[in-house]
């Protein structure tokens, strides 16, 4: 048998997309994403977005500047966005800026040609205003000749355009840059943006953004929004300018407005519930805070030097033993060593020895920058000598100076207790001044919501019954509860302390609310009596004149106050009105009792 077999044949496979080809065939073009003003809606201005060929693996910027690199065509391809960004926008007519990326090389580059030929000629070809395009300067790490780059914007600033930084903290941007080339426009990278409202670092990058912009007289882009809550987080911050798929996505006609959702939230009363740093902060107070300068003494002193050294420094509560590297080797207290002094003889025998023979050798040595609560463990350290002798404070392992245990305490207290008017340390939810702010802040927006004030009844007897351990497990359940009821995103929920707890409301639907936490509590709680008290349905306790009766299961109650605008001024006018509504449902044994302001 003959087999017949069809002679080889290589298939004709396309060459691949090469950017040069891109390049001198004309085949890239731009999208234009809004930039929109977050106080008003209004457009402010476009960001140019490159495509390749639709459909081609060089479609996209990412696969298409990484062609670019491979074929040494960075500068020439990023050059050929710019102008092709300019022609498109030329054809569309919008109004506002055009935001063109662009790196330093690139940028320098451009401004060398332009100024060879006497001014910006594109721009004059094509109908624009120079004072209609922002450069975005992009990549930058890579600016390795500031000079150069200064030299490019001030020339760019002359013509009349407008410099923003791109991706700020994206880990390639530069503070130092910021401050260099002082641009008008700084966007926060999309990573700060997004999931904002859950994420209270996030928060306080953003204010610690705003107040170096207003140092450095720039305004902020946040990009990567993405839904309605961040959008509101980033409006009442005080962000300037917005850019994201919620606000529009990129189009080759460019939207000429933004989209009706965005629209909706910039144009609500409703104000955004701020995401609190739920733990305990000792504001970045340090060791060196608590330092005390005081004399040293070196290895050789003797106990006849060191007794003349108290005696001239009576505030001296101890002194430290320096090697000749300044380095610390022991901790004399000077209690201990004037009761050793007072012992008969102590002089004749050791007056002419060195200090160091009944000095601490272990003191606690911690370095300057050592936060406060790094040293609470001394405070309930087995070994107390610390407390009285007090610490040494050391910079890279040489002396600096002494630190107290008096002041330790004190500092600790006073951090724990600023700390407690920001976060509650049983629940973790906002103290005092973060209520206070949030109240302020709905009186400012010029909307209607309702303070309402919740408090336990009969808890004092149940603490008192049962112990301190379960009475914070009937707190935290109020926290739960009402946490659980609340919308996260628009009712602000405050622990003022105790079994008092604060809820703002702007839900419409806030009756309701009130009235599942409070059916769902008094259900819950029950669970933490036991079972002979939920026979009788309460307790036999002392009441708060010590005479013995008969207290009901606890429950709790909501006194509710409805605010209009206007109505009230201060945010102490609205906690008082809550709490005077407070003691209504509690006096008249209600659950739930409302009043207007």
């Amino acid at each position: 048998m003959i087999t017949l077999t069809a002679p080889s044949r290589t298939l004709d496979r396309p060459a691949p997309l090469r950017v040069q080809t891109l390049i001198n065939e004309d085949l890239l073009s731009t999208l234009f994403q809004p930039v929109a003003q977050l106080d008003s809606g209004l457009i402010y201005g476009y960001e140019a977005l490159v495509r390749g060929p639709v459909g081609s693996a060089l479609e996209y910027p990412d696969a298409l500047f990484a062609a670019g690199r491979r074929e040494g065509l960075t500068v020439e391809l990023e050059m050929r966005c710019a102008l092709q960004a300019l022609k498109d926008w030329s054809g569309q007519k919008l109004a506002g800026k055009l935001l063109v990326n662009m790196s330093a090389a690139a940028l320098a580059s451009a401004v060398a040609q332009d100024q060879g030929q006497g001014g910006l000629t594109i721009c004059e070809a094509l109908g624009l205003r120079a004072t209609d395009i922002v450069i975005e300067l992009t990549e930058h790490e890579r600016v390795a000749d500031i000079d150069s780059l200064r030299r490019a914007i001030s020339y760019l600033r002359r013509q009349g355009v407008s410099i923003a930084l791109d991706d700020f903290g994206d880990g390639r941007s530069s503070l130092r840059l910021w401050s260099e080339i002082q641009p008008d426009l700084v966007k926060i990278d999309k990573y700060f943006t997004h999931d904002l409202p859950a994420h209270a670092e996030k928060l306080q990058t953003f204010r610690a953004l705003l107040q170096l912009a207003e140092t450095f007289g720039a305004q902020l882009v946040a990009e990567g929004i993405e839904n309605a809550e961040e959008l509101r987080v980033l409006r009442d911050l005080g962000v300037a300018y917005g850019q994201g798929w919620f606000l529009g996505r990129p189009s080759r006609e460019g939207q000429r407005e933004i989209l009706a959702a965005a629209r909706d939230v910039l144009a609500s009363n409703d104000i955004a519930v701020l995401p609190e740093l739920r733990r305990a902060s000792s504001n970045g107070v340090t060791a060196e805070r608590l330092m005390m300068e005081a004399v040293t003494v070196d290895e050789e002193t003797t106990h006849e030097q060191l007794f003349r050294l108290f005696n001239e420094h009576e505030q001296l509560h101890a002194v430290a033993v320096l090697n000749p590297q300044q380095q610390p080797v022991a901790l004399v207290d000077r209690s201990q060593f004037i009761n050793r002094w007072a012992k008969p003889f102590f002089n004749d025998l050791y007056g002419r020895r060195a200090c160091t023979l009944f000095a601490n050798p272990t003191p606690l040595i911690v370095d300057a920058d050592t936060g406060i609560e790094a040293l609470t463990t001394v405070l309930t350290s087995a070994d107390q000598r610390y407390l009285r002798e007090g610490f040494i404070i050391t910079r890279a392992g040489r002396y600096l100076g002494l630190g107290t245990g008096e002041q330790l305490v004190r500092s600790v207290t006073e951090a724990r207790i600023e700390a407690a008017r920001h976060a509650n340390p049983l629940t973790f939810l906002p103290g005092n001044i973060p209520i206070s702010q949030h109240i302020g802040r709905l009186i400012s927006s010029g909307r209607e919501f309702v303070a309402a004030y919740a408090d336990l009844n009969h808890f004092k007897p149940f603490n008192d019954e049962y112990g301190y351990w379960r009475g914070d497990e009937m707190i935290r359940l109020v926290a739960r509860v009402a946490s659980t009821h609340c919308d996260s995103q628009r009712d602000f929920l405050g622990h003022v302390g105790g079994d008092d707890f604060v809820i703002l409301f702007q839900s419409d639907d806030w009756e309701r609310r009130c009235e599942q936490i409070v059916e769902r509590f008094n259900d819950l709680a029950r669970n933490l009596f036991d079972a002979a008290a939920l026979e009788v349905g309460g307790i036999m306790a002392e009441d708060r004149h010590g005479d013995l009766r008969f207290h009901p299961c606890t429950t709790l109650s909501i006194g509710a106050v409805r605010i209009s605008p206007g109505s009230l001024q201060r945010a102490e006018d609205v906690a008082t009105a809550a709490a005077t509504a407070k003691r209504h449902a509690k006096h008249e044994q209600l659950s739930i009792y409302v009043m207007a302001s």
